[in-house]
């Protein structure tokens, strides 16, 4: 499943009952099958939900985003929970809209400025020293190898040539740290915020965040934009964020992230 804007959707059960008489529209729907609804009312609100079996943590986002939010503007969240069909997280809406809206699409020059500049600005402004997660790349590839089961024909193609102990291999010899800062843990393009002049505005999505080289985050966000603009943007993000792409540690972090998202 790719992730992408869901046009028809079956409300589960609990959604229907945080949502209860208010309009809604579903906004996302994520590889991993969880769904985002925006709720209308007097505080626009976001409800994101995921089936039993997901692997996806909601109470551990809503721990991230309690301590983000000291120092960076995150979605605050209004409740989060779990049942035997799955989980639940509501936040309050940050204004703006994601950078991959029709209307940014068409702007993918402003759109790629914003998500670098929101990117090194999260980067900066998150304390490492200070910061209680982690997202290492050995607890990533543990997490990796206990699954058990990878498929490369889910990977991308620059990577589904390859057998699954021969991506473990390239794995094991990871580069050393270039730079150690909070990444955001999932910086492709629709998790970036964009006002209507077309200025960050916040992230969303911060289920992983934690330590780790900047690389992590960089060689992903780089490379969403191909994804959701096409190919030409990678250099103006790495310029705009202000960094030389550093090619073994963009392959390095890209097949990792295959591996183990």
């Amino acid at each position: 499943m790719i992730a992408a804007v869901p046009h028809r959707v079956e409300l589960p059960g609990r959604v229907a009952d945080l949502i209860g008489a208010r309009s809604y529209r579903p906004v996302w729907r994520s590889e991993l099958g969880s769904l985002t609804f925006e709720v209308d009312g007097p505080v626009r609100t976001f409800v994101k939900w995921a089936p039993a079996g997901s692997g996806l943590n909601f109470a551990g986002e809503a721990e991230r985003l309690a301590w983000a939010g000291q120092f960076v503007d995150v979605p605050q969240v209004l409740d989060v929970g779990m049942d035997e069909t799955g989980q639940w997280l509501v936040t309050a809406g940050l204004p703006g809209e994601n950078a991959v809206t029709d209307l940014w699409r068409t702007q993918p020059r402003a759109a790629v400025t914003a998500i670098a500049l929101g990117l090194r600005q999260l980067h900066d402004s998150l304390p490492v020293t200070a910061c209680p997660f982690t997202w290492d790349t050995t607890d990533r590839l543990a997490a990796a190898r206990e699954r058990g089961h990878l498929d490369p024909a889910q990977w991308h193609p620059d990577h589904a040539h390859l057998e699954p102990q021969t991506a473990l291999a390239l794995l094991g010899v990871a580069p050393g740290i270039d730079e150690p800062v909070v990444c955001h843990g999932d910086a492709c393009a629709p998790n970036t915020l964009i006002d209507a002049d077309g200025r960050f505005a916040g992230h969303v999505d911060f289920g992983a965040m934690g330590v780790a080289d900047r690389w992590a985050d960089l060689a992903i966000g780089s490379w969403s934009l191909e994804w959701n603009y096409g190919p030409g943007w990678q250099d103006l993000f790495f310029d705009v964020y202000g960094v030389t792409p550093d090619i073994d540690r963009i392959a390095y972090y890209r097949l990792l992230w295959d591996v183990s998202p």
